[in-house]
C-alpha cells in the first residue's frame, strides 16, 4: 500500500525538508540523464559531441518545459482535490490528464521530424554539427511520450504527499542510462544519437514501472473506464490551469534559444564550454526546484482547505530554507569546479575552465533571487493564480533577450553570463511583489469572509 502525505497539518518546518529531500535527489537524478549523455559523449567522441548537444538542448528544454509546466498545473488540481478530500474529482483530473499527456505527445513527434532541423538552423548552430545536433533532438522528441509519462506520474505522486516513490524509479533507470550510454556508443558506435536512445529507453523504464505502481499501489488512483470518459468542463478546467503555466516555463526557455543564438556566433570552444557550465549550474540549482515543487504541493494541498495562515509560514521557511542554501552552495561549486569540468572534457582545461569560472561566479551571485522565483512562483500557482507567474517568465523573457541581444552584437561571452543573471535578478523582484500583492487580497478576503460569519 503506497502511503500518501497529508501537507495541512504538522510541523512547517519538518514538511519542506522531510519532502524536498527525496524531490531533490529525483531532481538531481533528472539531471543525471543529461549529465551522463554530456560527459560521456564529451570523453568518447569528443568536443564536437558537447557542441551538438548543446546546441540542441534549447529545442529540448523548450518542449519539456512547455511539457513540464503543463503536469504542473495538473498537479496543482490534483493536488487541491486531495487537500479537499474530493476523491471523485481527483481520480477524473488524473484521467484527464493522462489523456492530454498522449495528445500532446503525438503532435510533438510530428512537429520534431518537420522542425527541428529548421530550428536548429535558425539558432545559428555550427554548419558542422547540424547533422549531429540533429539526429539526437529528433530521437529525443519524438519520443517525448516516454519522459512526459514519468513527469505526470512523479507529478501525480507529490500531489499525494509522496515524493520518494518516484525517486526510487528514477535511481534505477538513471543508473541504466549510464550503462546503455556507454554501450551505445562505445560499443556500437552509434555516436550522440546513441545516447538520445539511451535516454528514452532508461526513461520508459522508469516510466512504465511507476504507472505499474500507481494504478496497483495508490488505492484512490485505481481508475475506471468511466473516469475516461469525455469530459470538455473538465478538460477546460484542466487546461485554464495547465496552459498558463505551460506558457510561463516556455516563455523562460524561448529567453535560453535566444541566448543560445547569440552563444553559437562565440564559436565551437565557447559553446561547449558554456554547455559544461550550464550543466554545472542546473545540477546545484536544482534545490531551488525541489523546494519549489514542494511549495506548489504544499500550497495546494493548504489552500484546499483554505489555510492561508500556514502558506504563509510555508513561504517564510522555504525562503530561508532557500537563501541559506544559495550562499553555501556558491562557495561550495567555486571550491570544486576543476573537479567539475573535468567530467566533460579530457586534456588540457586552461581555456575552458576560465569560460566555465566565469559563468559560475557571475550567475552564483544571483542564486538567492534564482530561488526566490521558485518559491513565489510555486506559491501563487499552488493557490490558483496563473496570470502573475506567466508575467514573471516575460519580465525573465525581456530581461534575458536584451542583455543577449548586446551580447550578440558585441560578441561578449559575459554579455552572455550577464543575460541570465539579470533575468533572475528581475524576476525573483517581481513575483516577490506579485506575492506580497495578492497575499494582501486573499487576507482582505479572508477577514471579510470571517466578519459575515460573526454577524
Amino acid at each position: 500500500m503506497a502511503k500518501t502525505k497529508d501537507l495541512t497539518q504538522g510541523s512547517v518546518w519538518k514538511l519542506l525538508l522531510v519532502f524536498a529531500f527525496p524531490t531533490l535527489l529525483s531532481n538531481v537524478f533528472q539531471q543525471f540523464y543529461n549529465l551522463a549523455d554530456t560527459a560521456i559523449a564529451g570523453h568518447i567522441l569528443g568536443d564536437n559531441a558537447l557542441v551538438a548537444i548543446g546546441a540542441s538542448s534549447t529545442i529540448n528544454s523548450l518542449v519539456l518545459s512547455f511539457a513540464w509546466g503543463l503536469n504542473g498545473g495538473f498537479g496543482i488540481i490534483i493536488a487541491q482535490c486531495f487537500g479537499a478530500k474530493d476523491f471523485k474529482r481527483l481520480k477524473k483530473s488524473v484521467a484527464i490528464s493522462l489523456v492530454i499527456n498522449a495528445v500532446f505527445s503525438v503532435a510533438v513527434l510530428f512537429a520534431s521530424v518537420l522542425f527541428s532541423k529548421p530550428m536548429l538552423k535558425l539558432l545559428n548552430t555550427p554548419s558542422a554539427r547540424l547533422e549531429e545536433a540533429n539526429s539526437y533532438i529528433v530521437v529525443i522528441l519524438a519520443c517525448i511520450i516516454v519522459p512526459m509519462l514519468y513527469n505526470l506520474e512523479a507529478v501525480i505522486l507529490r500531489s499525494l504527499g509522496d515524493s520518494k516513490t518516484p525517486l526510487y524509479f528514477l535511481i534505477l533507470s538513471a543508473l541504466l542510462n549510464v550503462v546503455l550510454d556507454l554501450f551505445f556508443i562505445m560499443v556500437l558506435s552509434w555516436g550522440v544519437a546513441g545516447a538520445a536512445i539511451a535516454t528514452v529507453i532508461s526513461q520508459g523504464v522508469s516510466g512504465i514501472l511507476c504507472l505499474v505502481f500507481l494504478l496497483t499501489k495508490v488505492d484512490i488512483l485505481k481508475l475506471k473506464k468511466e473516469h475516461f470518459k469525455l469530459d470538455p468542463i473538465g478538460a477546460k478546467i484542466q487546461l485554464n490551469i495547465g496552459i498558463p503555466m505551460a506558457l510561463q516555463f516556455s516563455i523562460t526557455a524561448i529567453g535560453t534559444m535566444i541566448l543560445q543564438a547569440a552563444l553559437n556566433l562565440l564559436g565551437s570552444t565557447v559553446v561547449a564550454s558554456y554547455t559544461a557550465a550550464c550543466k554545472v549550474e542546473q545540477l546545484v540549482t536544482q534545490a531551488f526546484q525541489a523546494m519549489g515543487m514542494t511549495m506548489a504541493t504544499y500550497s495546494a494541498q493548504n489552500w484546499g482547505i483554505h489555510s492561508t495562515k500556514r502558506i504563509r509560514k510555508g513561504q517564510k521557511t522555504a525562503m530561508v530554507l532557500s537563501c541559506s542554501y544559495a550562499v553555501i552552495i556558491y562557495f561550495v561549486v567555486l571550491a570544486i569546479l576543476p573537479f567539475m569540468t573535468s567530467l566533460f572534457f579530457d586534456g588540457d582545461l586552461t581555456t575552458v575552465i576560465g569560460y566555465v569560472r566565469e559563468y559560475i561566479q557571475i550567475c552564483g551571485l544571483c542564486f538567492i533571487p534564482l530561488g526566490m522565483i521558485f518559491i513565489y512562483r510555486n506559491v501563487l500557482q499552488g493557490c490558483g493564480y496563473a496570470l502573475f507567474p506567466t508575467l514573471g517568465g516575460v519580465v525573465e523573457l525581456i530581461s534575458r533577450s536584451v542583455f543577449a541581444f548586446i551580447a550578440a552584437r558585441a560578441k561578449s561571452y559575459t554579455g552572455i553570463c550577464v543575460a541570465n543573471a539579470s533575468a533572475w535578478v528581475t524576476a525573483g523582484i517581481f513575483l516577490w511583489i506579485a506575492y506580497l500583492f495578492i497575499m494582501k487580497g486573499i487576507l482582505k478576503k479572508d477577514e471579510e469572509r470571517k466578519g459575515k460569519c460573526n454577524l
